[in-house]
């Protein structure tokens, strides 16, 4: 069966698929965090469980559920802040916003972009057209644009990765096992070599061109991950399939997928409620929040990066030390300055501008968001340092209003890569972000939460009915993981 119509049919997947819980006194799992990671283990555990004594609780230190799928408001519009785009082969982002009953859109057109080194534009598309014909033929003309700079060497990009994505589709199989390591599930997936070298050694093993990589993949790269083409294969692969076409968004915020998979697994929500401790007190864990309260909790879920945060944990984990990677956000209402650009009206200047990595450039990439006009546009600038006021007024000969936002976004990337344990104790002590380091997008992060999701019911499961029907391992039953073919 194909991936599309198994996507088309993953609904269902998950109405059939179930594990059993069996138990006499219930469990609490506790989930440290709300963003898509934590609402989907809330979400699999729920679906994936027939006990109705399995009880559920979330906490969130922010006052709102989303993590890092966050909103802005910019002049009275709302806008991505954070996470932002999905591909059209997510296929949990896709079944979550049918069982949710949510809108998708189309993500911006980007086709009008240019590179820019600092001094000029080194390459640049053509201007969109209003008219059917004309803008079918300005993408043809675009990608002759494309091929005459970067010839055959764009098909072998493409080649490496549809490779990647393909790999990846193999974590929706239904004959896919339970992973207790990162390792584990990237071997498996035939991933892990991606992880071991970085993305440029990749690419020139794979035929792409000097061009290529300087330009069009590092501006991919410094847009997607804030980082250069010394990123790791994985994460590098995973960013280029994120400059595919068919990109889509949540009506209205990819936040309402956290919040309605909390909602529907009928977990409890305990928001600005900040985890400061984790104990493990025997029969069961101890949570202690900022705010004095304490929590018991059968199993816990860490799923947020543990990397910037102060959770103490008793006794003490091992992870290895992790850098977070800072992507700063600057959301513009205003105009850009042509001036700036070497162009003489605003009417040049690219929808996306996309930087390469040279010394001193002050931003990765700013894009167009909304148009009200040709002189009031509302942008987003990414940089890896604060955008002041100064620098803003040399880009800008207009600002109405600035939102600036700092996100530890996503792992600084560097081959090879070392993961963290998924279980942190070896006994019922979870961690979803430990699969952050071969990648961060929304759909890994429900990749990653499926996965423990049924590797927190197996073990459950196995350590209950072992002595009475001498159950061994923790791989689930196919019949149960098996839809028909339609």
């Amino acid at each position: 069966m194909g991936m599309e119509k198994w996507g088309l049919l993953f609904s269902l997947f998950l109405s059939l698929t179930s594990f059993s819980l069996i138990t006499a006194s219930g469990h609490r799992v506790c989930i440290i965090g709300s963003g898509i990671g934590g609402s989907s283990a809330a979400h699999f555990l729920k679906s994936y469980s027939l006990s109705p004594s399995l009880e559920i609780s979330v906490f969130e230190r922010r006052e709102k559920v989303g993590g890092r799928m966050a909103t802005v408001e910019l002049a009275g519009d709302t806008f991505e802040a954070g996470a932002s785009i999905l591909h059209p082969k997510n296929y949990h982002a896709l079944n979550f916003t049918e069982l949710l009953g949510l809108g998708r859109r189309g993500d911006n057109d980007d086709s009008w972009f240019g590179v820019w080194d600092g001094k000029g534009f080194v390459f640049k598309t053509m201007p969109p057209c209003q008219w059917v014909v004309l803008k079918k033929l300005a993408s043809f003309f675009n990608s002759l644009l494309m091929f005459g700079r970067y010839g055959f060497s764009l098909l072998r990009m493409q080649s490496f990765t549809l490779s990647a994505v393909a790999n990846f589709l193999k974590y929706y199989e239904d004959s896919r096992p339970i992973f207790e390591s990162v390792e584990e599930m990237l071997k498996w997936a035939g991933l892990y070599g991606l992880t071991t070298q970085p993305l440029q050694v990749e690419l020139e093993q794979a035929g792409l061109s000097d061009r290529l990589i300087s330009e069009l993949v590092t501006v991919i790269m410094r847009i997607n991950y804030g980082q250069d083409v010394n990123i790791s294969g994985m994460a590098g692969a995973v960013s280029l399939a994120g400059s595919d076409s068919g990109l889509w968004a949540v009506e209205g915020g990819n936040w309402q997928m956290a919040a309605g998979l909390i909602d529907r697994s009928n977990a409890s929500l305990f928001l600005q409620e900040e985890i400061m401790s984790i104990s493990n007190l025997g029969d069961y864990y101890e949570l202690n929040s900022t705010k004095g309260n304490s929590y018991h909790c059968n199993i816990t879920v860490v799923a947020t990066p543990l990397d910037e945060l102060n959770i103490s944990f008793s006794p003490p984990i091992s992870i290895p030390k992790r850098k977070l990677q800072h992507t700063h956000a600057t959301f513009v209402r205003g105009v850009l300055n042509p001036g700036y650009f070497g162009l003489k009206s605003i009417s040049e200047i690219p929808n996306l501008v996309g930087t390469v990595e040279v010394p001193d450039l002050p931003f990765s990439s700013i894009s167009v968001l909304k148009e009200y006009s040709n002189e009031d546009k509302a942008y987003k600038v990414f940089s890896r340092v604060p955008m002041n006021d100064d620098l803003l007024d040399l880009i800008f000969s207009v600002r109405k209003e600035v939102v600036r936002i700092n996100w530890a976004a996503y792992p600084h990337y560097e081959a090879p890569e070392i993961f963290a344990p998924i279980i942190l104790d070896q006994l019922h002590l979870y961690y979803i972000n430990s699969f952050e380091n071969a990648a961060s997008t929304m759909e890994t992060s429900a990749v990653a939460a499926e996965n423990v999701a049924r590797l927190i019911l197996s073990r459950l499961s196995s350590s209950l009915i072992n002595e009475s029907k001498g159950y061994v391992g923790t791989s689930i039953s196919q019949e149960r993981m098996h839809v028909d073919d339609l």
